[in-house]
């Protein structure tokens, strides 16, 4: 791999990303943009098999109606297979991971063949969702039924960010408080780059930011 192709005033290093290798801008930016929620998704295959598999550039992008978006890279130009059903079908379940389903939420990442189901193969127990075809994780703590609204793809290599809008929320009753969401027991797991993760640090709560008056 060639070196960075750096420049920039002392103190600073300046990286112009057109000199770079598609690896070497996969890891600044996965390097950079830390720590990353991680959708855990399940959908199905054509052949009605679970698919699971993480997926650590997911956000939410709309509040009325709810709705998340997760995006999907390739391998070798060939789109994950997860992807492929969420096209196919229309239908997805966005599965929230504690750090008690760290191991296998890891595991779940390997190239599995498409015939073969991730949570049958990880002995992870499945239940069935209300309004999608898709199963949830049944040990995850939170889980979102989603329907497929929008699909984009994006760059050379045409990735796709897929919007989903949520359907249906599964949340385990002591998370719930006050109707918020108590985090500290969510207990999420956070990506940082390659095989690296979090677990939820110290809490810092600030005071509203007041809007200052100008004389």
């Amino acid at each position: 791999m060639s070196k960075l192709h750096i420049s920039g005033p002392p103190g600073m290093t300046e990286i112009d990303p057109s000199t770079l290798t598609r690896d070497q801008r996969y890891k600044l930016l996965t390097g950079l943009v830390v720590p990353r929620p991680i959708a855990w998704v399940s959908t199905l295959s054509l052949g009605g098999k679970v698919n699971l598999a993480p997926f650590s550039a997911f956000t939410f992008v709309s509040q009325e109606p709810p709705m998340v978006l997760v995006s999907f890279g390739r391998t070798a130009g060939v789109l994950r297979q997860t992807g492929e059903n969420i096209l196919r079908s229309g239908e997805f379940v966005v599965n929230i991971a504690d750090q008690s389903l760290l191991g296998s939420l890891h595991d779940s990442s390997a190239n599995y063949p498409p015939e073969e189901s991730e949570a049958d193969a990880l002995e992870l127990a499945t239940a069935q969702s209300s309004v999608v075809a898709p199963p949830r994780v049944a040990s995850a703590p939170a889980a979102l039924e989603c329907r497929l609204h929008l699909a984009i793809p994006f760059g050379r290599e045409q990735n796709y960010s897929m919007i989903g809008e949520v359907l249906r929320y599964h949340v385990r009753p002591d998370l719930l408080v006050n109707d918020k969401i108590s985090t500290r027991k969510l207990d999420p797991v956070g990506r940082i780059a390659g095989p690296t993760y979090a677990q939820l640090g110290e809490m810092m709560t600030l005071p509203p930011a007041m809007v200052r008056q100008v004389d």
